[in-house]
């Protein structure tokens, strides 16, 4: 990912996270995630390979604008809070977890601004 100003964007992904000036191994590890933007929609894929579909949670926040995704297997937790681009619906959301890849579709909130056409007389 770039940056507007052209330079990369580094993050840390697994289980390094920086704390102060030395990095911390925590237990939970963040998963690779994409977070696609669309017309009307936001999809977020995370790379989760090992754990059963029935231990992932998902939440959305209570202002629509953040995904937390936990999973805990015996021998796998991950974690990760998504910032997401545009305030979505959760109650119009749909999430797959196929081969060790889960995709969430968040439905953009409508902010009830609607385009109409004028007729011309």
């Amino acid at each position: 990912m770039h940056r507007p100003d052209g330079k990369p964007r580094i993050k840390e992904f697994g289980n390094v996270r920086p704390k102060g000036e030395r990095p911390v191994i925590e237990e939970d590890i963040e998963p690779l995630t994409d977070v696609i933007e669309e017309e009307d929609s936001v999809k977020v894929i995370m790379d989760m390979p090992g754990v059963d579909k029935d231990k992932i949670s998902i939440r959305v926040s209570e202002d629509g604008k953040k995904l937390i995704i936990s999973a805990r297997n015996t021998d796998r937790k991950y974690y990760k809070e998504v910032e997401l681009p545009a305030e979505v619906d959760p109650s119009q959301s749909k999430a797959t977890y196929r081969n060790g890849v889960l995709t969430v579709e968040l439905k953009k909130k409508s902010s009830g601004k609607r385009g109409f056409e004028i007729k011309v007389e």
